[in-house]
């Protein structure tokens, strides 16, 4: 996004309206002054420099250059040395003063001095920086004090105030304000060592309950495996033996699809003991069928793959089908008869899939709808995060819906660490 313009002088909008108000009221409040206390110098002594227009355009310009005292203070403070040692060689040596000033009543400096010199102790970085700047305000001073004239001492508190006492304040404001900033930065930081606190807290229960799911699930799934198998074996009927072989391979894809889950828990644990990290990538899961399933109970789907089909890891895979699978069977319960399409878009280091479905031409029966925890997008959503993916469901303008997931290629899942 575009840096606005503003950015460039101000760290906030309310510090913009505050300087773009304070000049204004300056430039006012001068010329009130000018009304009402008139210079005592000749209007023919600014003949040099092309008149009282041209001085009254000199002091506009060096009240706009306050809108820069933020971000350039020692920048427009040698702008007012420059012009303050000008108008005391022009006073003493030259046709006359450069600004128009009761110079026997007046710091022989230009008006804005307090403000420029309050910007340079007040926002002045750095050691350098800081060292000329503060040369530059013992210049002005001494410029204002004008200690070799005879009456110097009536302009001395004048001179202070107009000179060392907004440095001093200035001093004091950017001290109050570096204090703040420092505060506010270790506030900061003690909430994101909290946050590293509760994230490793959180890292060290999923692999507690990686553990377990490992250890408890896994040994019973891998017994019904097991009990299927040599069911499949001792049965007479084809049959039987039918039903034994689906019951032992839907207990094997259990199994895998655990293994991923639980290898992805343990991923930061994995990583941490430099051991193997993952199986070596898969293809994503067949789609057809879930598709033709669709289409065999009246809901027509429109299936687009863009790009080359990249191996993937297998956890990614396995997400990748679950998404497909629940945005349809959603589709099935809440927008039966609506149009479908799935697009799966393959680029090198992730994978996209949208689901879209238009408006239903009627309302879904309420038993149907109605069937279901109402919970599968979150879990949906839930699943994807933990691969590191991003997910995004929201209505469409035409009455539809649709589910947009982005998943990474790959994914470490520590499946060594399941063998174990």
């Amino acid at each position: 996004m575009k840096r606005p313009l503003w950015r460039l002088l101000w760290n906030s909008k309310r510090e913009a309206a505050f300087d773009v108000c304070l000049v204004i009221g300056l430039h006012l409040l001068g010329r009130v002054l000018e009304a009402l206390y008139p210079s005592e110098t000749p209007p023919e002594v600014y003949d040099w420099i092309g008149g009282l227009w041209a001085n009254d355009l000199l002091m506009t310009l060096l009240d706009i250059t306050l809108l820069a005292r933020r971000r350039f203070p020692v920048a427009i403070m040698a702008v007012t040395t420059v012009l303050s040692l000008a108008q005391v060689l022009l006073i003493e040596f030259g046709p006359g003063p450069l600004l128009a000033i009761n110079q026997h009543d007046d710091p022989w400096v230009p008006g804005l001095t307090p403000w420029i010199i309050y910007a340079v102790a007040a926002y002045t970085e750095g050691r350098t920086r800081r060292f000329f700047a503060w040369d530059m305000v013992a210049i002005v001073t001494v410029l204002a004090v004008r200690p070799w004239a005879p009456d110097f001492r009536d302009l001395l508190v004048v001179s202070v105030l107009w000179t060392i006492f907004p440095a001093v304040l200035g001093l004091y404001i950017g001290a109050r304000r570096r204090l703040v900033q420092a505060l506010r930065e270790r506030v900061e930081r003690a909430e994101y060592e909290q946050e590293l606190l509760a994230e490793q807290a959180r890292a060290d229960e999923r692999t507690r309950l990686a553990t377990e799911m490992h250890d408890v699930v896994t040994h019973r799934v891998s017994l019904m495996v097991l009990q299927a198998g040599a069911m499949g074996v001792a049965a007479k009927d084809p049959e039987a033996r039918q039903a034994a072989e689906e019951l032992r391979t839907s207990g094997c894809e259990a199994l895998e699809e655990l293994r991923d889950l639980v290898g992805v828990l343990r991923r930061g644990a994995v990583e941490d003991e430099g051991l193997p990290a993952s199986a070596p990538p898969t293809e994503v899961p067949d789609l057809s069928e879930l598709i033709g399933r669709s289409e065999a109970v009246g809901v027509p789907v429109e299936f687009t793959v863009d790009g080359d089909p990249a191996m993937v890891s297998s956890a990614v895979g396995r997400t990748a089908y679950r998404v497909v699978q629940e945005a349809l069977t959603n589709v099935h319960k809440h927008a039966f008869g609506s149009r479908v399409s799935v697009h799966v878009i393959y680029s090198d280091d992730r994978l996209r899939l949208v689901i879209r479905n238009t408006e239903p031409p009627s309302r879904a029966a309420a038993d149907l709808a109605g069937s279901g925890s109402g919970s599968g997008l979150l879990g949906l959503q839930q699943r994807v995060e933990l691969v590191g993916g991003t997910f995004h469901a929201r209505a469409g303008g035409d009455g539809g819906f649709e589910v947009d997931v982005i998943l990474p290629a790959y994914v470490p899942t520590g499946e060594a660490v399941g063998d174990e």
